[in-house]
């Protein structure tokens, strides 16, 4: 699957793990976001479905289990190149996880971990992803209601 022009959308999973007031937020260890912080996740693959994928996803990126709870508004993450091309575009589908086990662990996609409570976000000085902070809201939104 190309990643660079791709002739498609890729289809990619975000876990945001919820545990005891607090969310994992991990920073990106490979390009094209290498240093930001966002949420684990990574690819879709064929024949899985995308709680199987963000399962699957979390345990090989942080070492932790999930039970995933729904998803979230999907995200359309398009880059075209300077001649207008479609350089990238991802169809990011967030999905709401409760913790289940693992502290977090590093891996060669992530190379530092935090959880943090959702009010500690603004403050915390991470160089963010678009969308992690209204993502949060939502994800925690949802548990209240």
């Amino acid at each position: 699957m190309k990643r660079e022009y791709p002739d498609h959308p890729i289809v990619g999973v975000l876990g945001i793990v919820r545990r005891e007031g607090r969310v994992l937020v991990v920073q990106r260890a490979k390009p094209p976001s290498a240093g930001r912080w966002g949420f684990p996740g990574g690819v879709q693959e064929l024949g899985e479905t995308v709680f199987e994928a963000a399962r699957r996803e979390l345990a090989e990126e942080t070492s932790v289990d999930v039970a995933p709870l729904h998803s979230l508004p999907v995200l359309d993450i398009i880059r075209p190149d300077e001649a207008g091309r479609i350089r990238s575009h991802w169809l990011l589908v967030p999905v709401v996880c409760d913790w289940v086990s693992g502290d977090g662990e590093l891996s060669d996609e992530v190379d530092a971990l935090r959880w943090l409570a959702p009010a500690e976000l603004g403050a915390s000085g991470l160089d963010f992803l678009p969308d992690l902070e209204r993502l949060c809201v939502l994800a925690f939104g949802a548990a209240r209601g």
